[in-house]
């Protein structure tokens, strides 16, 4: 995806060139298209069909899911109050007996009860509640429930929003769960959950745009919930999960070929758009964005405080999955290489972002010897890091966004090093370390 010099950001940052030589802000977000009917004319000729098509049935699961619950109430009854959000507690890293116990079974069939018709799972939902009630929703309600078309974040339908979803984890942490309780239970017992695990297994497969990439949400929701989402790892994520699923590994040896052949052609689809969304400035292969549009592959904004930008932890993960692809080709090499020469470059020492007292919290403070650390986002021109504010401000100092908003997201941190640790025994082994 080729970014010159002289191109604006596709509407990522209007700079405010007005603005006192000593001001902090130096732009502005804008929100993100959806993946509609209507901008498929931006693609060429031949591809306008399959993402008619893709779009097609986004809406008709859409309304199958949406049907489907409300097929659990008889008429005029009324359904029981939406889930509460919380954290999802399924622990991936117990041993291996634990996933066999009654604790461990009462959050897998919990987490079975709430995967939606089309086979997703919500975010942010405790998997130790009990399971779904007879006509309760697959998500919790929208996280803020003010009607505000200013804000990026704030659904169409208040009380239907991310239902199927692989933001924070979702649908690829269920599946995981329930791989490792299945695997303690072979017989019978087991079955409940190696179903649900097949019925996710097509709902990725189906969720997959045309171009391989995945959405945030799906079926589509709109806005930046369409872009493909190297955020939260979504993509990588699911790419990584099928391709564990088509190498057979242990908590998925139960699927079967034909749907594992199906699995490992998908994930292998995933790594174009990868390669295709690696951001070039100047004709210099970069990093990628926290999400990029799914028809253009350019990076488009998120949240009103996520700009279109260079994500450096998103990066590193999506260097981690080209890193363990099994057949390293040329574009895939010249892709990671220019990645981990990035953020080497990008690194940030003697500096550490802390909380400096109860009042201000956390602060970007001097700190000798301190590092390494990488911003969350970089401008995708200068290379230098950004911050977003609620108010779709886009400033070039953290320390001079909001209070709430400077404490609330996570502006830097050491997520990259785990890229560049792994690359000191793939260049070994690829023979290339320098």
């Amino acid at each position: 995806m080729m970014i010159s010099r002289g191109m604006a950001l596709i509407g990522a940052v209007c700079f405010a060139l007005a603005a006192p030589a000593d001001s902090a802000v130096i732009g502005t977000n804008t929100p993100a298209l959806d993946v509609s009917i209507a901008r498929l004319a931006e693609l060429p000729a031949a591809q306008r069909a399959l993402w008619a098509d893709y779009i097609a049935r986004s809406q008709k699961q859409h309304q199958f899911d949406r049907d489907t619950l409300a097929a659990e109430l008889k008429p005029g009854e009324t359904a029981p109050p939406a889930p509460v959000a919380g954290s999802g507690k399924m622990p991936l890293d117990k041993p291996a007996a634990w996933y066999g116990t009654p604790e461990a079974r009462a959050i897998a069939d919990t987490i079975v009860s709430f995967q939606t018709p089309s086979g997703g799972w919500s975010k942010n939902q405790d998997r130790t509640k009990p399971p779904r009630l007879r006509g309760q929703h697959y998500a919790n309600n929208a996280e803020t429930m003010v009607v505000d078309p200013t804000n990026f974040d704030v659904p169409r339908d208040r009380f239907w929003t991310f239902v199927g979803s692989l933001d924070n984890g979702a649908t690829t942490t269920e599946m995981r769960f329930l791989g490792r309780v299945q695997a303690q239970l072979p017989g019978k017992e087991g079955e409940p959950y190696r179903a649900s695990i097949a019925k996710g297994i097509r709902y990725l497969l189906m969720a997959q745009y045309p171009n391989g990439g995945w959405p945030q949400n799906y079926p589509l929701e709109g806005g930046f919930h369409d872009g493909i989402t190297f955020n939260d790892n979504a993509v990588a994520e699911a790419a990584m999960i099928l391709e564990d699923i088509a190498e057979g590994h242990a908590d998925f040896a139960f699927v079967p070929k034909d749907l594992r052949q199906q699995a490992g052609t998908a994930s292998a689809r995933a790594v174009k758009p990868i390669l295709d969304a690696q951001v070039v400035v100047n004709g210099k292969k970069t990093v990628w964005p926290q999400q990029a549009d799914a028809l253009t592959l350019q990076p488009i904004s998120a949240r009103n405080y996520e700009m279109r930008s260079l994500a450096s932890a998103e990066s590193a993960e999506v260097l981690m999955f080209l890193m363990r692809q099994p057949e390293q080709t040329p574009e895939i090499r010249a892709a990671i290489e220019a990645g981990i020469a990035w953020l080497k470059a990008h690194a940030i020492y003697d500096k550490a972002f802390t909380k400096v007292n109860e009042e201000e919290g956390r602060k970007l403070v001097d700190r000798p010897g301190a590092g390494p650390i990488w911003s969350r986002n970089y401008d995708i021109q200068t290379g230098k890091p950004i911050f977003g504010d609620r108010d779709k401000s886009i400033h070039d100092d953290v320390n001079f966004i909001s209070k709430g908003r400077r404490n609330g997201y996570s502006w830097y941190s050491n997520a990259p090093q785990k890229a560049l640790n792994a690359y000191v025994e793939y260049s070994r082994k690829a023979g290339t370390q320098q």
